[in-house]
C-alpha cells in the first residue's frame, strides 16, 4: 500500500470518527464519511472493500480510545495504593464516563450487527480489559467459582446502566442524571457490600 492510499484510508477513518461522534451510527453511509472527507463517493469501496470493513476501523478506533481511558484510570487508582475494589470501581466509572462522552462511537463499537463479518475481530481488542475486571474480581473474592461468569455478569449491568442513561431511561426513574447510586448498587451487588 502506498503512502497516498494509507493517507485516504486514514481520512477516510478520520471522517467516519467525527461523523459517529457528531451525529452518531445512522450518518456513517458511504456517500456520507466519502462527502466529509472530501474525496469522491466511489473511494471508500477502493480502500475497503467492503462497508462493514470501513465501519470496523471506525469502531477500532473507539476501541483504541475506550481502553485507553480504563487504563489510565486503572493506573491512577493503582498508583494511589487503591484496593482491588476501589480500581475495579476505577474503571466502572472510566467506562460509564466514555460511554456518556461517546453516545455515537460506544454504540458503533458494540453494534456486532453491523461490525460481523468486516474481517475484523474487535471483540479480541477488549479481552485484555475483560481480563483485568476477572483479576480485580478474583482479588476482591478468591473464592470466587467462576470469575469469568461474574466478570461477565458485572460488564453487562454496566453496559446496561450506560446504554439506559443514553436513552433517558435512568433519568426517567431516578429523576437524576447521577449514576453514581446505581453505579454503587451494581458493584454491591455483584462483590458484595463494600465498606465504608
Amino acid at each position: 500500500m502506498t503512502e497516498q492510499e494509507r493517507d485516504l484510508r486514514a481520512r477516510l477513518v478520520a471522517a467516519g470518527v467525527e461523523l459517529v461522534t457528531r451525529e452518531g451510527v445512522n450518518a456513517l453511509g458511504l456517500r456520507e464519511i466519502a462527502r466529509q472527507a472530501g474525496v469522491s463517493h466511489g473511494a471508500p469501496r477502493r480502500h475497503f472493500p467492503t462497508h462493514r470493513e470501513l465501519l470496523a476501523a471506525i469502531a477500532r478506533q473507539g476501541f483504541g480510545r475506550l481502553t485507553d481511558a480504563l487504563a489510565g484510570a486503572d493506573a491512577l487508582a493503582a498508583s494511589t495504593g487503591a484496593d482491588a475494589r476501589t480500581r475495579l470501581e476505577a474503571l466502572a466509572r472510566a467506562y460509564l464516563g466514555y460511554a456518556a462522552a461517546n453516545p455515537g462511537m460506544f454504540e458503533l463499537m458494540f453494534r456486532h450487527d453491523l461490525l460481523e463479518g468486516s474481517g475484523a475481530d474487535l471483540r479480541r481488542t477488549t479481552l485484555p480489559l475483560f481480563r483485568t475486571f476477572a483479576d480485580l474480581i478474583t482479588e476482591i473474592h478468591p473464592q470466587c467459582d467462576d470469575p469469568t461468569a461474574a466478570t461477565a455478569a458485572l460488564w453487562a449491568n454496566l453496559h446496561g446502566l450506560a446504554q439506559l442513561r443514553a436513552w433517558g431511561s435512568l433519568r426517567l426513574v431516578t429523576g437524576t442524571e447521577d449514576i453514581t447510586p446505581l453505579l454503587r448498587a451494581a458493584l454491591d451487588a455483584h462483590l458484595g457490600p463494600a465498606v465504608r
